[in-house]
């Protein structure tokens, strides 16, 4: 690397070695359980809408229409799953436009993992292992939403409408964005979420020993499947440790009706905050129905996993290079 004001070649050694010692370590993990590490393009004509994430578009000269530097694998990987691939992972590089801070980048390193006919009981297990090869944790805590925003903000999350959330959010967080012209009141329910969870939430989780926040709101399902007991509540999990949310998944939905009912309402969000739609992933659509198994997928920040084993509070003391983008 050239010393010409990026980090001198004599200290970037011990940098590599963590990041690479953490793939062996991670990759023991899976291969031990059958999984088969996959690769999928970066650069893809598709892209799964989502409401808050943004794709780099990229216009190629002599193509017709834009492609997408991925955000994430998950639209490729899911159409191998149809493929009957089996359980897989990939240490996928992923792009989201307008990302930056101590924890985000524009361009970072997701590990992502599928593995057909499990459930969350078993992501527990797969990602104790996880946590216990990469940091040496032993053990993991369980919460649900429902308990974890009664503990420290003192709502009721089951029953609270959105101007007693954005009550809360205001005084325990700060003043709240202005609603969008277009934004319904599912909207601002979801808006006083994500402001407590980040803001008041978080920061207690995940201290001693890793924890998986649970069973979450049905507006906030993403692609989980809704919990068929209990529907107004998601199959979803977020893990934390330290404070820091390291990995995200879910119990697959694996309706083609109900992914396509998601994306568009994904584009509605999109469309209201004044940002622009986008196109429908048709070959995501068709892989999902018979073909694709249920089962978990989830995606763990791979930066942000190297930095919490380096003891280091930014991704930049966990990367040779960061903000290049």
């Amino acid at each position: 690397m050239p010393s010409d004001g990026t980090r001198p070649p004599t200290t970037v050694r011990p940098i590599l070695e963590l990041r690479a010692g953490l793939r062996r370590s991670i990759r023991t993990v899976f291969d031990a359980r059958g999984f088969v590490e996959v690769d999928t393009p970066v650069l893809s004509r598709e892209v799964l809408p989502e409401a808050h994430i943004d794709p780099i578009a990229v216009t190629m000269p002599g193509a017709a229409g834009v492609a997408f530097l991925q955000a994430s694998p998950e639209a490729l990987m899911k159409r191998l799953l149809a493929g009957s691939s089996g359980p897989i992972y990939q240490f996928a590089q992923s792009f989201r436009a307008g990302e930056r801070g101590r924890q985000h980048d524009v361009e970072f390193c997701l590990l992502e993992w599928y593995e057909p006919g499990t459930t969350l009981a078993d992501a527990v297990i797969l990602l104790d292992d996880l946590c216990a090869a990469a940091l040496g944790t032993r053990g993991m805590d369980q919460v649900s939403c429902r308990e974890a925003f009664a503990q420290t903000a003192g709502v009721d999350l089951e029953h609270a409408d959105a101007a007693s959330l954005e009550a809360v959010a205001e005084r325990l967080v700060g003043p709240r964005p202005v609603p969008s012209p277009g934004a319904t009141a599912a909207d601002r329910w979801d808006r006083a979420f994500e402001m407590l969870l980040a803001g008041v939430v978080q920061p207690t989780l995940g201290h001693g020993r890793p924890t998986m926040l649970v069973q979450w709101p049905a507006s906030q399902a993403a692609f989980a499947r809704l919990d068929p007991e209990t529907p107004a509540w998601a199959r979803r999990f977020e893990l934390f440790v330290s404070g820091v949310e390291l990995a995200n998944g879910w119990e697959e939905e694996t309706s083609r009706e109900v992914l396509l009912h998601r994306i568009t309402v994904a584009n509605r969000i999109r469309a209201a905050d004044g940002r622009p739609t986008l196109p429908l992933p048709d070959r995501l659509i068709a892989a999902h129905g018979d073909t694709m198994p249920a089962g978990v997928g989830a995606a763990l920040g791979f930066d942000r996993l190297v930095m919490l084993a380096a003891g280091a509070d930014t991704i930049a003391a966990a990367r040779c290079f960061h903000g290049e983008s």
